[in-house]
C-alpha cells in the first residue's frame, strides 16, 4: 500500500521506475498493490488519479476527500475478483452510502467533465510552480519546489538542515495576512498546497502574494 505521491511527508514525487518496480514486484509474489488516492485522487495532480501519471494500474484503489468536495465520504475501488471475494455484509466503512454525501459525489464527478478540472488543475499548478520557483531563486531557505500538477509543496533548510522554526514562522505571517497553510515533512518544514481546481486566477494571485510576503517576513 502506498500514496502515489506521499502527502504529509512532504508532497513526495516517485519515480516512474519505482512505480512501475513495485508493480512487477507485487506481480511476482502475488502481493495485492493498493494505491491511496485520497490526498491525490480526482484531478488533484492534473489527472483524475495520481496513477494515471506512471502508467501502472492498482490492484484497489481508496478514495475519499475531494470525491464529495468535503462532505465526508470514502470508497474503495478494484479489480472484480477482489471485490466480488468477500460475502455479503463483509466491507462496510463509517462514510458510505450516505445519500447527501453521493449526491455531493456526483456533483462532483459532473464538475470534474463540465469543467475539465484536470486541465484547470495543470494551469492552477503551473502558476504555483512558477511563482514557488521564483521564491527559490529569492529566498535562500527555499531549497526545492515539488508535486505534481496541483499538488505542491516547498522545503525550506538551513545551513542544510531542515527548517523547521522558519516554516512555521511562515505559516504564522501568512496566517496574519489571511491565509491558511500548511507544514508537511517527517521534520516539519515543507509548507504544501491543495487549494480548491475551482478557484479564481485572482484568488490565486492575491493567495500567492500573501504566502510570499509572508516568506520575506520570515526570512528576513
Amino acid at each position: 500500500m502506498f500514496e502515489p505521491v506521499q502527502g504529509e511527508s512532504g508532497f513526495i514525487v516517485p519515480s516512474q521506475e519505482f512505480v512501475q518496480g513495485l508493480r512487477e514486484l507485487c506481480d511476482a509474489h502475488g502481493i495485492v498493490m493498493v494505491a491511496d488516492e485520497v490526498q491525490t485522487g480526482f484531478c488533484r495532480t492534473g489527472k483524475v488519479f495520481a496513477m494515471e501519471h506512471f502508467g501502472v494500474e492498482p490492484d484497489l484503489m481508496t478514495i475519499a476527500k475531494s470525491i464529495a468536495a468535503g462532505i465526508p465520504l470514502s470508497g474503495v475501488i478494484g479489480r472484480a475478483h477482489i471485490m466480488d471475494a468477500p460475502g455479503d455484509s463483509a466491507v462496510g466503512g463509517t462514510y458510505v452510502g450516505n445519500p447527501v454525501a453521493i449526491a455531493a459525489a456526483h456533483a462532483v464527478l459532473d464538475t470534474i467533465a463540465e469543467d475539465r478540472l484536470s486541465e484547470r488543475a495543470e494551469q492552477v499548478g503551473e502558476t504555483i510552480r512558477s511563482r514557488m520557483e521564483s521564491w527559490r531563486e529569492r529566498f535562500d531557505p527555499v531549497t526545492d519546489v515539488r508535486g505534481l500538477g496541483a499538488m505542491l509543496a516547498i522545503a525550506l533548510e538551513r545551513d542544510g538542515e531542515p527548517a523547521t522554526d522558519l516554516a512555521t514562522a511562515v505559516a504564522d505571517a501568512a496566517a496574519r495576512r489571511g491565509l491558511l497553510i500548511l507544514k508537511a515533512g517527517i521534520h516539519g518544514n515543507c509548507i504544501r498546497v491543495l487549494v480548491p481546481l475551482v478557484i479564481s486566477d485572482s484568488e490565486l494571485d492575491e493567495a500567492l502574494g500573501a504566502w510570499e510576503e509572508a516568506l520575506e517576513e520570515a526570512s528576513a
